[in-house]
């Protein structure tokens, strides 16, 4: 016999909209699905089934791959009424949070079963929804002594309803019901506008509010708060590419430099020069507004795209002018300044870059995280100038971020285009034509000097728009000193007006040659319109010497001091967002890895400038100075002293007692196959992700796999390792034939050991792309679950493939390999 007892127990209905409701009569068949943001964001199942919903907490939601099996937490009845709840239950009520409606349909159970089968723990059914379709399986799992509450398992059954990927829960982000993000709906804290007992005006008035969720505009929620403005790096003029493989190199967008803040669905949009551009740019900001995002601040190029996918910087502007607010756009993002309260500058380029496209969705096509590639440089730019694009701007990769310009920097351009002020105008002889060329100034040594004409690139719209403008700029003589041929019948302008333009140089006369007119720059200021004169790129130099580089370090593969310094030299910028800014550990080996080899971890200064320290308290109480390096100078340091390996804490210094990650360790006996640790991975992932935590596989360079577990650094050492330590003994305890979880040599025999001891204070685990002291000089390599099962060793890269780990590190696969922003579960 049904029963809402416990759902009414649990529950104020004088603070809460839920519906109290009663159990129903009839045998309905209708099933639900109810996005709730609570302590942790879930998705609640339901099935109509004896006049009530029979409920399950889905931890990660429904996929749609018949290989995900999801958690799905067995809650109390709910009424049937409750079909039809959206909106917000107060704080500190049970369940408090924001509800929505995110799916909705009906069910039946297959044939020769029932809904009888829900008390047998196992039920095989059909749903005939918006978003879940086809067949589907729920299995309660088999509970341990003591245990309160009832765990499931729900998992799609392989029809033609069936999907390779589970991103149906991030594909699928408003309500069936109302059209609503979760923003909007926590936005609208009164909630829905009940319907029941109204009539006439009041009806109608009801209906219109309720309509009106469809339609409106993400609204911005006060009490969000998104970042300050924050002063954009600027790039150096360059006259060729910087070459290495400490430069990352992307697209230079022609567009409007912008600079979003954002908190939840509260959204501003700046200028490069901080000016509130929210307005004109209103569909980006609804676009991020609906992404529900952490507060952040993201650097970026809003552009419009032409039908061949390219920049166009006059058809952007017609977009603002013709609608007010622009429609149609594209926002590239290519940096990350903040994050979650989080001040990210000071952290490598590439890093911030990795955290920019974790927190982006991988696939949207308004919001997109721009592509970079490390050295190859040049083969960027000569594409660029073969589509006729402006050319690239190349980043160093281990750079903080600086609010200035910079030589971390670099933009190097196909045609030469710069921004002038307009001083004045001459008129045509034509009647049609409003003006026949524009009179340029430029600041050269703190003072407006002319600069030269522009007579070609404008279109009717454009010139009877700067016409418009230049009628209210009159004034009596030029701003700045114009030859008096070129003054002759000239008419001036106050000299605020900034206009881009493409020549192709100077003349011995500093005048501009073959000069076109692109656009009217009205989101920067007369004022800072500089001469830029191309610089030459210095050549990459070492900030020390490697010595002693002929020096065989791997005996096997006759590889030499000098090949694991260039191999660091390349690799660095990608091992960076993990190595740097960590404590580290050093397996250093003077001699070679066949000789004495020893772990270092202590600094007396005879490391050089280049490699930091930081006090950290030991267990004793005394304080000890650890290494830590922030650029690839300090790796490259450690190398000429004999390091080959790079161990490092879980987490950075600027908290050494919260972690940011943690770590499983998978050392397989000697004589397993390597066939039964991937499975072991993949099974630890399954497992972390049925409680909610996403994880990453790394091939660790020896005889195992790493699983790694990003984490926001809020919990202690003691918590990180107390929870690693209980989860590696009940994967131990449920499969002890194949799982242990103690360091005893004599009981690994057959088994794989799982080192959850990487995650206590003072441990350390081999940084990613860091090289393994071993034969053949291997390095530990990130990987993709997918491409997990085609590697049958852990030692599949050596130093030699540098190259090969540097392109797969610019695949879209990889991108965000390693970060993820989630906290210790409380289980």
């Amino acid at each position: 016999m049904a029963d809402l007892a416990e759902y009414h127990r649990k529950r104020d209905f004088a603070k809460t909209a839920e519906p109290a409701g009663k159990v129903g009569k009839g045998a309905g068949n209708r099933f639900i699905v109810q996005k709730h943001d609570a302590t942790r964001l879930h998705y609640d199942f339901r099935l109509e089934a004896d006049g009530v919903l029979k409920s399950w907490a889905v931890t990660r939601g429904p996929s749609l791959n018949p290989e995900d099996r999801r958690l799905a937490v067995r809650t109390e009845d709910h009424p049937l009424s409750y079909a039809d709840f959206e909106g917000t239950i107060p704080a500190k009520e049970y369940g408090g949070g924001t509800v929505m409606l995110w799916d909705s349909g009906i069910w039946a159970p297959v044939e020769g079963k029932s809904a009888k089968d829900i008390d047998k723990g196992h039920l095989h059914f059909t749903l005939d929804g918006k978003r879940m379709r086809g067949e589907w399986l729920l299995v309660r799992m088999k509970g341990k002594p003591g245990e309160a509450r009832e765990n499931w398992l729900l998992r799609k059954i392989d029809d033609k309803e069936a999907g390779g990927s589970d991103d149906l829960v991030a594909r699928e982000l408003t309500s069936v019901k109302t059209g609503r993000t979760m923003a909007e709906i926590a936005a609208d804290k009164a909630g829905e506008t009940p319907l029941a007992g109204k009539k006439g005006k009041a009806f109608d008035q009801a209906m219109a509010e309720a309509d009106g969720h469809t339609k409106r505009k993400v609204k911005r929620v006060r009490s969000a708060r998104p970042p300050a403005f924050h002063a954009p790096q600027l790039a150096t003029l360059v006259d060729h590419v910087p070459a290495g493989n400490q430069w990352l190199h992307e697209i230079k967008f022609d567009g409007y430099r912008a600079m979003i803040a954002a908190a939840g669905s509260t959204v501003t949009i700046y200028t490069r020069s901080g000016l509130d551009w929210t307005d004109k740019f209103s569909e980006i900001a609804d676009r991020i507004a609906a992404l529900d995002l952490p507060p952040a601040l993201i650097d970026g190029e809003i552009v419009k795209l032409d039908g061949d996918g390219n920049p166009n910087f006059s058809a952007l502007q017609k977009a603002i002018k013709s609608e007010g607010s622009a429609g149609g756009l594209t926002l590239f993002a290519f940096d990350l300044l903040s994050a979650d309260g989080e001040d990210l500058t000071a952290r490598p380029n590439i890093e911030r870059k990795e955290r920019l496209a974790a927190l982006l969705p991988p696939d949207d096509p308004v919001i997109r995280v721009s592509d970079h590639v490390i050295g190859a440089g040049e083969k960027l730019f000569d594409a660029m100038c073969k589509a006729g694009q402006e050319g690239i701007i190349s980043k160093k990769a281990d750079a903080p971020y600086r609010g200035t310009r910079t030589n971390a920097w670099l933009k190097v351009k196909c045609t030469r285009r710069q921004e002038f002020v307009i001083i004045g105008w001459s008129a045509s002889s034509a009647k049609s034509r409003r003006f026949r060329s524009l009179l340029l100034g430029q600041v050269r040594d703190g003072k407006l000097v002319y600069a030269g004409k522009v007579g070609t690139g404008f279109d009717g719209d454009t010139i009877d728009m700067l016409a418009d403008l230049f009628a209210v700029r009159a004034q009596d003589s030029p701003a700045a000193l114009v030859p008096r041929p070129e003054a002759r019948g000239a008419h001036w302008i106050k000299p605020d007006l900034v206009a881009e333009i493409a020549f192709a140089e100077y003349t011995a006369d500093d005048v501009l040659r073959h000069a076109s007119f692109i656009a009217l720059r009205s989101d920067k200021k007369a004022e800072d319109v500089l001469r830029e004169v191309p610089k030459p790129v210095e050549a990459a130099e070492s900030a020390f010497r490697i010595t002693h580089r002929d020096r065989v370090i791997f005996p096997e593969s006759k590889a030499t001091k000098g090949d694991l310094a260039d191999y660091y030299q390349k690799i660095g910028p990608l091992m960076l967002p993990w190595a740097a800014g960590r404590p580290l550990s050093l397996v250093r080996c003077p001699q070679g890895r066949a000789r004495q080899c020893f772990f270092q971890k202590h600094d007396a200064g005879t490391f050089g400038e280049h490699v930091a320290h930081i006090p950290i308290v030991e267990k004793d109480g005394h304080k000890e100075d650890y290494i830590y390096v922030r650029t690839v100078e300090g790796l490259l340091a450690c190398v000429q002293m004999g390091t080959i390996e790079f161990h490092g804490w879980g987490a950075r210094i600027e908290d050494v007692e919260k972690p940011d990650r943690m770590i499983f360790d998978l050392d397989p006996d000697i004589d397993l196959d390597f066939a039964d640790v991937r499975k072991a991975a993949h099974d630890i992932r399954a497992a972390l992700s049925d409680i909610g935590l996403i994880s990453f596989a790394m091939l660790s360079g020896g005889k195992g796999i790493h699983v790694v577990v990003p984490l926001t650094p809020d919990a202690d050492w003691d918590a990180v390792k107390d929870f690693a330590r209980r989860f590696s003994l009940a994967l131990a305890q449920a499969e002890p034939e194949r799982f242990v979880a103690t360091m005893s040599k004599a009981k690994r025999k057959g088994r794989i050991f799982l080192d959850w001891l990487r995650n206590q204070r003072g441990a350390t685990a081999v940084m990613p792309y860091g090289v393994r002291a071993r034969e053949q000089a291997p390095v530990a390599a990130p990987v993709t679950w997918d491409e997990l099962d085609g590697f049958d060793k852990a030692s599949a890269f050596t130093i030699a493939d540098a190259g090969r780990l540097i392109e797969r590190a610019g695949s879209k696969a990889l991108r965000g390999w390693g970060v993820a922003a989630q906290h210790l579960p409380d289980v």
